[in-house]
């Protein structure tokens, strides 16, 4: 038995043509949503992120802004332009791309943005609001994981989710999102041991910890729904995830790809929340 494949860029085009008529609904009355993205910096990874997050806005009908850096800012210099973001009304998302230099301190910058704007959901108030279930911005990986559950109509109540990775972006988040579904989570991480047993039991299996194949055919209960979020390089250099892809969709119900999986979901969320932000206004 093959898995059914949950194909992230279809139904990333689903979710971004919504966030397009919902944006049209918005300048109808007025309001352009609006995103800030600011990079710090030349790593060049983050430059084509940063690139892909203001193209996929400007596709959707948003309004972006890109801020760009030298890598010498100091913390205070960007202390003072997150703060004038916050107080500009044209902008309703910011977003301060990660990772920053050495002498800026992530955490202090991630919790100068205002919980209002902050559609990243790292805001230790969006994690608080997360936590307690109350209406706030989620974290846009996890969250478009939940939407790919959502999409084949999956039914979390009463299954068994691991999730492998505790990181404050992914896995922890992801493991609260589940458990307000109602599902029994077990959350692993580099100090669990034989991890294999508990994947083994597991109806549903989240892979967020940056490493190759970190599950194999051998640790997948056969039909379990297995998400990969992982971004790797194997030996040739093509791009791969946490998962032995080719092994364990011989014994899954369902997986995700890498690429064409999590990766497209993550910029839509980012979408979904700016435009979120915009109509709470």
């Amino acid at each position: 038995m093959t898995a059914h494949i949950i194909d992230g860029i279809a139904l990333s085009k689903q979710l971004r043509a919504d966030v397009a008529k919902r944006a049209t609904a918005l300048r109808a009355r007025g309001v352009v949503p609006g995103l800030a993205v600011v990079l710090v910096g030349e790593n060049p990874a983050s430059q084509v992120y940063v690139r892909n997050k203001v193209k996929a806005c400007e596709d959707s009908g948003l309004h972006s802004v890109l801020e760009r850096y030298p890598a010498t800012l100091s913390e205070a210099e960007l202390l003072a332009r997150v703060d004038a973001l916050n107080r500009d009304p044209a902008i309703h998302g910011i977003l301060v791309q990660l990772p920053l230099p050495a002498h800026i301190d992530a955490h202090k910058v991630i919790e100068a943005i205002s919980p209002a704007k902050d559609v990243d959901g790292f805001h230790v108030a969006s994690a608080g609001a997360l936590m307690v279930g109350q209406p706030g911005f989620w974290p846009c990986t996890p969250y478009g994981c939940m939407k790919m559950l959502e999409s084949i109509n999956y039914d979390l109540k009463g299954k068994h989710a691991v999730v492998i990775g505790r990181s404050n972006i992914v896995g922890k988040p992801m493991a609260l999102m589940l458990l307000q579904k109602n599902a029994t989570v077990t959350i692993c991480h580099s100090g669990t041991q034989n991890l294999k047993a508990l994947t083994l039991q597991a109806d549903v299996v989240v892979a967020a910890v940056g490493k190759r194949n970190v599950l194999t055919a051998d640790m997948v209960k056969p039909g379990a729904v297995v998400i990969d979020v992982g971004m790797n390089r194997n030996d040739e250099g093509k791009l791969c995830g946490d998962v032995d892809f080719d092994g364990v969709k011989e014994v899954a119900g369902w997986i995700t790809p890498v690429p064409g999986g999590v990766g497209p979901m993550t910029i839509t969320m980012l979408l979904v929340n700016t435009l979120e932000a915009a109509e709470r206004g």
